[in-house]
């Protein structure tokens, strides 16, 4: 009686966990694949609770989402111009055909290898009937169409639906780079020097203007010097002469004035004379011992 008694109860366990295993629920996010054996059985794209056989059927879920792709390395593409450029390219998709996605890629890895190759392929034949110049300018949305258009065709077979293709980056490669570089710094360089030879040309042509007026002012000042002095000199002459006709002995005190001013100064020069010579006549008498 016990031993039926525990063969009912692991009977209704083992159809109580059969009816679990066979419920299973689909999210909003999510698209399922019921695998009998490994074998596609149907597609459940609705969410909400769904059915399936227990024990001998699996679930695999697919996103229902826009998934993202991004490659993992850049690619060197060559222009129509000849021109080496690295692409790095970036694409949206949606998984339309969970069956026929299943039976092409098996899952997002799949896909991702699937991908890569054709987006690839597709840059390249576009991008070798472009220019740099049309990448880098308002042409380049009509590029990334045709990139994506071509893809789309490439992978409608896969069960995707390509959302977008774009191009993140176009860039030199890093030796074009570097020669691109070294050239702008070398024409810069040769602009420089052109610049400083060109400023020290004018340089010199105005330090000679410059020396040239200090001459010219020079030897103007030196003239009109000359010419003063002169005239100087010449009213002196006159006024000392005229001097020395209106009074002989006023002009002699004067002049004997000035070599005492000149012979007694501050002088290491060292004079011997008699006391009653000439020389000193003014220093006894004003009028000069008369």
């Amino acid at each position: 009686m016990k031993i039926a008694r525990n063969f009912s109860l692991f009977i209704g366990a083992l159809i109580l966990f059969g009816l679990m295993s066979a419920i299973f629920t689909v999210n909003q996010t999510q698209q399922a694949l019921v695998l009998q054996f490994g074998e596609p059985k149907r597609t459940i794209q609705e969410p909400g609770l769904a059915f399936k056989l227990p024990f001998i059927q699996d679930v695999l879920y697919y996103e229902k989402r826009v998934l993202s792709l991004i490659p993992q390395d850049a690619e060197e593409v060559i222009l129509a111009d000849q021109k080496r450029v690295v692409i790095d390219a970036y694409a949206r998709y949606r998984i339309m055909d969970p069956l026929l996605f299943f039976q092409t890629v098996r899952n997002e890895q799949g896909a991702t290898a699937r991908l890569e190759s054709i987006i690839d392929s597709s840059v390249r034949r576009v991008l070798g009937g472009e220019t740099l110049g049309s990448i880098l300018t308002g042409e380049r949305e009509d590029i990334n169409s045709s990139i994506r258009d071509e893809v789309e065709s490439s992978v409608t077979s896969l069960g995707i639906e390509i959302i977008d293709v774009r191009l993140r980056r176009a860039d030199y490669p890093e030796t074009t780079s570097q020669n691109i570089f070294n050239r702008m710094k070398s024409e810069r360089v040769r602009e420089a020097k052109e610049f400083r030879a060109t400023g020290e040309e004018e340089a010199q042509k105005i330090r000679a203007d410059a020396e040239k007026t200090r001459t010219v002012i020079l030897a103007e000042a030196a003239k009109t010097a000359q010419e003063l002095r002169g005239s100087g000199d010449s009213l002196a002459i006159t006024i000392y002469a005229d001097s020395f006709g209106r009074d002989k002995e006023f002009f002699s005190f004067y002049r004997s004035m000035e070599a005492y001013s000149k012979s007694l100064a501050d002088s290491p020069t060292s004079m011997v004379l008699s006391p009653n010579s000439s020389f000193f006549r003014y220093f006894k008498d004003q009028d000069g011992g008369q």
